[in-house]
């Protein structure tokens, strides 16, 4: 069910850059460590599938070892010790840098939207859960495992923004710097070189988490579309698409690194930017499958998942239209920007209102022509229904049933993808321009 999306390659790109910028720092040789990253990151497939099987586990153990090292920026956040009455103001009442344009601060909100809760993530959570052989009775243990991660990984994401502003903050530095290697700098200069020096070493293991999740994710959804086996379980030899796959992603990221001229903060950027625009598409297409009975049975969404998933979308489509805005008028004030959200949430506000009020749930993808929707119910959903559920075989769903507003909806939906392509494209340019 994933679905590949070149946005995933241009994000494994921005892995690797993350390890240019930091072996950059270190004072390390840009091709030789490249090329080492590269093959660090093929060989956790590697070690994984050279067992007379393929090993999962082992596979998992290799990226638990990494986010290990993760911890890293513990250190780092002692060393700066940024003052949490700061750190809860600057995250409870959020405002903008004093000098910068409005337009330009949206760009980097969007962007880190778009990392942090990016389309590939959808794609990859379904594929590994699967690929982890896990069974219904273990749905909660994994809910349980997923809410761990998010987490620790919103409280270390505070714990970067906090010591990362604390370091800067009324020094010449501050806002004056495009990549993760000015973090690494203004440590190094303003707190201790062993500070900088671990984020340097924290973000070569980040990128490399991130470059083999990314991957993973792609050769997952690749080797679906082709039909072709795709398990971590078989050995190398066997399904020879799915680990080649991986390996030329690593290699095409690897080259497109090391072209020269390439302002790589920049490009970061622009992919987190894209990710963040892409995210309506991919979680409309998710709330449809999660509320097609015909594939999940018992398992489909409720109203609660389905509100809440509305609200996230509608979400997303604001800040599309704020950086539709600040491309029409660069110009644009904080003010503006918020009476744009502000009216973007009433209008979101009273079209989730009608349509709770009519009840009539998201039309799934497989009704057959000329059978009548139900209004919602609750029917009642014992554990046990849910425990023996397994989604039938692909091939025996009929074609999903394309209805007139679903084809008015995807003509939309491709608009605004072709629409948020090109301007990301000249945000990214007037930015350069600017700086």
């Amino acid at each position: 069910m994933s679905q590949p999306n070149w946005g995933q390659t241009l994000t494994i790109v921005t892995e690797f850059i993350g390890i240019t910028l930091a072996c950059g720092y270190l004072g390390l040789p840009k091709i030789p460590t490249v090329i080492a990253a590269a093959i660090v990151i093929a060989a956790a497939i590697v070690i994984a599938a050279t067992a007379s099987t393929g090993s999962f586990r082992r596979f998992e153990r290799i990226c638990v070892a990494l986010v290990g090292a993760s911890l890293l920026l513990i250190p780092v956040y002692v060393m700066v010790h940024p003052p949490a009455g700061v750190m809860a103001r600057g995250l409870t009442i959020p405002g903008f840098p004093a000098g910068a344009q409005a337009s330009t601060v949206m760009l980097l909100v969007i962007g880190i939207v778009g990392t942090t809760v990016a389309p590939w993530q959808l794609f990859f959570q379904q594929s590994y859960v699967i690929d982890k052989r896990i069974t219904p009775r273990f749905i909660n243990h994994e809910r349980v495992d997923l809410w761990i991660g998010i987490v620790l990984v919103v409280v270390g994401a505070a714990a970067m923004f906090g010591f990362s502003a604390a370091t800067f903050a009324g020094r010449p530095g501050a806002g004056h710097f495009t990549d993760a290697a000015g973090i690494a700098h203004g440590l190094a200069r303003y707190v201790s070189p062993v500070a900088g020096d671990l984020f340097a070493v924290a973000l070569i293991d980040a990128s490399i988490i991130g470059a083999c999740a990314v991957g993973l994710s792609t050769s997952y959804a690749l080797a679906d579309i082709a039909g072709v086996n795709h398990s971590l379980h078989r050995k190398l030899g066997r399904p020879k698409g799915f680990y080649a796959s991986y390996a030329a992603l690593m290699g095409l990221a690897a080259t497109l690194v090391l072209a020269p001229v390439v302002p790589l903060g920049l490009i970061t950027e622009g992919v987190q930017v894209l990710a963040g625009l892409l995210l309506p598409s991919a979680v409309v297409f998710l709330v449809l499958l999660c509320n097609d009975k015909a594939v999940l049975g018992p398992w489909i969404n409720g109203p609660k998942l389905n509100v809440a998933a509305s609200v996230v979308i509608w979400v997303l489509v604001l800040l599309s239209v704020i950086l539709t805005a600040s491309v029409l008028f660069p110009a644009i004030t904080g003010t503006q920007i918020a009476l744009i959200l502000a009216a973007g949430a009433t209008v979101g506000l009273v079209a989730g209102t009608v349509l709770a009020l009519t009840g009539r749930p998201p039309v799934p993808l497989h009704v057959p022509r000329g059978v009548k929707r139900p209004r919602r119910s609750s029917p009642t959903v014992t554990m046990a229904e849910r425990a023996i559920w397994r989604m039938p075989p692909l091939a025996s769903l009929a074609t999903p049933l394309l209805t007139t507003r679903r084809r008015v909806g995807l003509a939309i939906l491709r608009v605004y993808l072709a629409a948020a392509l090109v301007l990301v494209v000249v945000k990214l340019a007037l930015v350069a321009l600017g700086s």
